[in-house]
């Protein structure tokens, strides 16, 4: 049996708060930075020294890797293009036309928060434009599905539903989860949902606090992973991925999002 996912009460809703409001200044900080030229290994580096300078840790560092793969060796998460996630930064150098998604986890007086989005750098195909769009629909379309004393699996089974009606796979293989003194814990949040499966039966209580990370691929939902690094996730048949994520926090009022940025994509933003 699962173990029950914490609930948080009213002093520790505000570290919450605190630790993914700078999580959200972080991602301002990077998103001009996210450009043509740009090595991603650079990219990195700028989070890492950001991070320190503001006296925070980076959560993603030296994180215990997958039965077989080394610690996590980078501070942020930065996947290109057909890379799903756990994308390692590396000598690449982003390009005109390519999309990259940032996933950035801190930690802040020992909370994280926890978040990503997808870049479009210079012009990109139309029907790029329309995976991340789409992309980024479904993941508000999979937070207003919630409301208190709701269930996990409301979440997935409205992203699933919007995103192939737009002929679009969504990833099965990963999933948002709880967040808090943790990085990972429960509840596990999939993206799609079928009827007659047990999973996402878990009730969101006031409280509770979690990710909603969609990812979506042009082609097959499937995805492999690398077997060098142990790490990066890439779809099976080498198309297109994108992702956004947010961190929630369930109040008796309904979802309060955590992660919202100044400087990015709204909801309701068009790409």
């Amino acid at each position: 049996m699962a173990r029950q996912p914490p609930l948080y009460n009213v002093e520790e809703r505000e570290f919450l708060r605190a630790a993914n409001r700078f999580n959200a200044q972080l991602m301002d900080f990077i998103r001009p930075h996210a450009k043509a030229g740009a090595r991603t290994i650079d990219l990195d580096a700028m989070i890492h020294e950001y991070t320190l300078d503001h006296g925070h840790i980076p959560a993603c560092l030296g994180y215990a890797g997958p039965p077989g793969a080394p610690p996590y060796p980078n501070v942020s998460c930065i996947s290109v293009n057909d890379v799903v996630c756990h994308g390692i930064p590396n000598e690449h150098e982003l390009c005109d036309g390519e999309i990259v998604n940032i996933d950035l986890t801190t930690i802040v007086d020992g909370w994280h928060g926890d978040q990503s989005e997808t870049f479009m750098i210079g012009n990109v195909a139309d029907e790029t434009r329309r995976l991340v769009q789409v992309t980024f629909d479904s993941l508000w379309v999979g937070i207003r599905s919630i409301e208190p004393y709701g269930k996990v699996r409301d979440i997935g089974a409205a992203i699933y539903k919007y995103a192939t009606e737009r002929q679009f796979e969504v990833v099965r293989d990963y999933q948002g989860h709880g967040i808090g003194r943790s990085f990972h814990q429960e509840p596990g949040v999939p993206h799609f949902w079928f009827r007659g499966s047990r999973a996402g039966s878990q009730i969101i209580r006031p409280g509770m606090c979690f990710t909603i990370e969609p990812m979506l691929n042009s082609g097959t939902w499937k995805t492999v992973v690398d077997k060098f690094d142990g790490w990066t996730v890439r779809t099976l048949d080498g198309k297109l991925s994108a992702q956004f994520e947010h961190t929630i926090l369930m109040t008796d009022d309904g979802p309060e999002v955590l992660t919202l940025t100044k400087d990015g994509p709204q909801e309701g933003h068009q790409f």
